[in-house]
C-alpha cells in the first residue's frame, strides 16, 4: 500500500519533536525566500518512497523519519522495520528541499 502525507508526518512526528521542528524551521527561517512547507516535504517523501517501491513491501514498516537541517537543504533519513524480528534498516540520506525540488 502506497505511503501517504499523513503517514511520513506521522514517521517524523515518532521521531521525535526536534525532527517536526526542524521542518517548520527551515520553511519559515528562509522567509521571505520560498521553501517547501512541512507538509510539502511529506507529500514529496511519501511519493519518493513509493517511487522507490517502498510504499508496496509488504514486510517493511515505516518506524520514523529523522529530519537534519543543513545549510541550504534538510536531510532525511526513513527508519523502517523488516519482517517478523523486527530488524531496523535505514534509507540512505536524501537531502534537499531547498526550494526548487517541491
Amino acid at each position: 500500500m502506497a505511503y501517504t502525507r499523513e503517514e511520513v508526518r506521522d514517521a517524523v512526528e515518532r521521531a521525535g519533536d526536534e525532527h517536526w521542528q526542524a521542518l517548520i524551521r527551515h520553511h519559515e527561517d528562509a522567509y521571505p525566500a520560498s521553501r517547501p512547507t512541512p507538509g510539502d516535504v511529506c507529500r514529496a517523501e511519501a511519493e519518493r518512497l513509493n517511487r522507490l517501491g517502498l510504499g508496496d513491501a509488504a514486510d517493511l514498516m515505516l518506524v520514523e523519519t529523522r529530519v537534519e537541517r543543513t545549510d541550504s537543504t534538510i536531510r532525511i533519513v526513513h527508519v523502517f522495520e523488516y519482517g517478523p524480528h523486527k530488524v531496523r534498516l535505514l534509507t540512505e540520506p536524501f537531502e534537499g528541499y531547498g526550494g526548487e525540488e517541491a
